[in-house]
């Protein structure tokens, strides 16, 4: 009967912490959405204004990421990852400057990265255009699989 007890216990657990932890998966499409055309702002790293990097650290922080602050530490942050093998998550990084890293977004899949911009504030790009393809410099996976899949998934 203990033993029974037990099974039936841990099931109940089990199953209303799978439930919890869905209930909790936010798209991150769905977290970018609700600050599309926030303004850019120097050092901004809330709804009233957004740098770049404060605009990563404000979509991470949804995800319980904790990151450096400038995009040049940011950069410096998990592993490398090749271009072609980008996922939902991973962080990209430019020379808009010409003296190194000078800007960031996150991938948000299907050759897209959301990140706020100096002159459209947070706004959604396309790696494949010329003015990013060629300051692309690099790309992080900060992010683990289970965070990337919380990602991307919808919400129930």
């Amino acid at each position: 009967m203990k033993r029974v007890f037990m099974i039936a216990l841990g099931a109940i657990f089990m199953f209303s912490n799978i439930e919890s932890v869905s209930a909790n998966e936010v798209r991150i499409e769905t977290e970018v959405n609700e600050v599309i055309g926030t303004p850019y702002r120097l050092g901004g790293t809330s709804t009233s204004g957004f740098d770049c990097s404060g605009f990563i650290l404000y979509i991470m922080n949804k995800y319980n990421i904790d990151l450096p602050r400038t995009s040049q530490m940011q950069a410096k942050s998990g592993i490398k990852v090749e271009m072609e093998d980008l996922r939902t998550g991973d962080l990209v990084f430019f020379n808009t400057s010409g003296r190194g890293i000078s800007h960031a977004g996150i991938y948000i899949g299907d050759n897209s990265f959301a990140h706020s911009s100096s002159s459209r504030g947070v706004t959604i790009s396309r790696l494949s255009e010329k003015y990013y393809k060629e300051r692309y410099v690099t790309a992080r996976r900060v992010v683990s699989q289970n965070n990337s899949n919380k990602m991307t998934k919808e919400m129930h």
